[in-house]
C-alpha cells in the first residue's frame, strides 16, 4: 500500500487483511501521512517505509518491490476494497495468471462519484482502443502480481501508475485476468483532484499505450 494520511481506515484495512489471510501476508505501507497512519500501521504488524510525498506511483512502486514474496498484492487503504476477495486473487495466481485485476465497475461502482466512475470508464475506452484489446478498469487500486511481472518490466508513470501496471503486461503478452469486485464509499478524504489527476492519467495511457506499440516494432 501507498499510505497518505488514512488513519479513519488504515486500522479496519490491516484488521480485514490480517484476518482473510489468518496473518500469513506480509503488509508493507509506504507512507508520507502527517497524520497517525504510519503509527497505526506499525500497532496492526504493517512495515513502515517511509517516504516524502512525492505521488501515488512513487509510493505504489516501492510498495511493490520492497517485499520479497512470490506474489505481490496491492490495495488502496481507504476501506474501498473487498478485502474478503484476497484468497480468490490469491488462487487465480497460483492457477496460472501472471496478473489479477479487481474489476470495480463490473457491478456498477455506484457508491463511486458520478464524475469519477464515468472518468473511470473513459480510461478503460481509451484503453482498450489503444491495445486493440478490451479491458474493463484500468485503474482500479486492488491487483495482485505474479513477482516475475513486477521484476521484469520498468515501471514510469507516478499518477498514472494504476494503468501503466495493467497496460504493460497486457500488450507483453503476461496471463491477465480481470475480477469483479464491489467497491465501497472511502472512508476519509481523496487525494486525488478528478480533473487533474483524470488528465494526467489519460496522458499516461497514451503515453505507455505507443511506447508499446513502438516496442513491438
Amino acid at each position: 500500500m501507498g499510505t497518505y494520511n488514512e488513519e479513519a481506515a488504515i486500522g479496519t484495512v490491516l484488521d480485514d487483511v490480517e484476518r482473510v489471510t489468518d496473518g500469513r501476508a506480509e503488509v508493507v505501507c509506504v507512507d508520507g501521512s502527517s497524520d497517525r497512519t504510519p503509527e497505526i500501521a506499525r500497532e496492526k504488524g504493517a512495515r513502515v517505509v517511509r517516504q516524502e510525498p512525492q505521488g501515488y506511483g512513487v509510493a505504489v512502486r516501492e510498495a511493490l518491490l520492497t517485499p520479497d514474496r512470490a506474489v505481490v498484492v496491492t490495495t488502496d487503504c481507504d476501506d474501498t476494497y473487498p478485502m474478503e476477495q484476497l484468497p480468490e486473487f490469491l488462487d487465480a495466481v497460483n492457477r496460472g495468471n501472471d496478473v489479477v485485476s479487481g474489476d470495480r465497475l463490473y457491478w456498477g461502482a455506484s457508491a463511486m462519484p458520478d464524475l469519477n466512475r464515468w472518468g473511470n470508464y473513459a480510461f478503460a475506452g481509451l484503453a482498450s482502443l489503444l491495445m486493440g484489446e478490451l479491458v474493463h478498469d484500468t485503474t482500479t487500486g486492488m491487483r495482485a502480481y505474479r513477482r516475475e511481472v513486477i521484476e521484469q518490466i520498468a515501471w514510469t508513470e507516478n499518477t498514472g501508475l494504476s494503468a501503466e501496471l495493467l497496460i504493460r503486461p497486457l500488450m507483453r503478452g503476461y496471463d491477465v485476468r480481470e475480477l469483479p469486485i464491489e467497491y465501497d464509499e472511502r472512508a476519509g478524504e481523496t487525494k486525488l483532484d478528478p480533473l487533474s489527476g483524470g488528465a494526467a492519467i489519460a496522458k499516461s495511457i497514451v503515453k505507455v499505450c505507443v511506447e508499446e506499440r513502438g516496442r513491438r516494432n
